[in-house]
């Protein structure tokens, strides 16, 4: 519930700070500029690779999920691709994205999902975003042809472009980003930190 309720606050916002731009920033906007006449990203398709690990509470389990077996965690290594697009709205933007997910050593076999995202734009290819979807995840721990378990998932990250850490680089219509976020499954019924690489054209 507590995601939910995040959740809607931050779409509520959203539409609130794109009114209160000037009129006058429409033209850049729809040229794929901010409104101070910056370069912009235009409409933005991207693709990227993440590791990471994730780690389930298993004294409060969620969407059905049981005790593990042989007291067990359902934590393990992950690594996840993702490929979405992100719609620019002036110093906002909107976007969705789709992730599958392989775990590479611990309980988890697979994941795989869909969420929106929206967010700020921030220095000079920079994003901080929330996101908000649902997920479905299936464990190596219950055995082969186990059942995919389900919920809603929510998560923060920021992204960077390598100009913003000063390592130069292309960070505009092409180029490459740095991602840092953090994912959980249910009402926070797991811990997700990944980090990995975005590469948007």
């Amino acid at each position: 519930m507590r995601i939910l309720i995040t959740a809607a606050a931050l779409a509520a916002a959203l539409p609130t700070v794109a009114f209160a731009q000037d009129t006058a920033s429409d033209a850049n906007v729809a040229a794929g500029e901010a409104p101070d006449g910056s370069p912009g990203f235009g409409i933005e398709p991207y693709f990227g690779i993440m590791g990471g690990y994730e780690q389930f509470d298993d004294s409060h389990p969620v969407a059905g999920i049981p005790a593990a077996p042989g007291g067990r965690d359902f934590d393990g290594g992950i690594v996840q691709g993702v490929v979405g697009v992100n719609v620019p709205l002036g110093p906002v933007f909107v976007g969705v994205e789709g992730n599958a997910t392989k775990g590479i050593k611990g309980a988890i076999d697979w994941e795989y999902g869909v969420a929106g995202r929206a967010g700020f734009r921030i220095g000079d290819s920079g994003l901080i975003y929330g996101k908000a979807g649902y997920q479905w995840v299936n464990f190596d721990a219950l055995g082969n042809d186990s059942r995919d378990f389900h919920d809603i998932t929510a998560g923060l990250g920021v992204e960077v472009g390598p100009k913003d850490i000063g390592l130069g680089g292309i960070t505009s219509r092409s180029g490459i980003r740095f991602r840092l976020e953090m994912n959980s499954f249910g009402d926070f019924n797991s811990f997700q930190p990944v980090a990995g690489i975005i590469a948007h054209f």
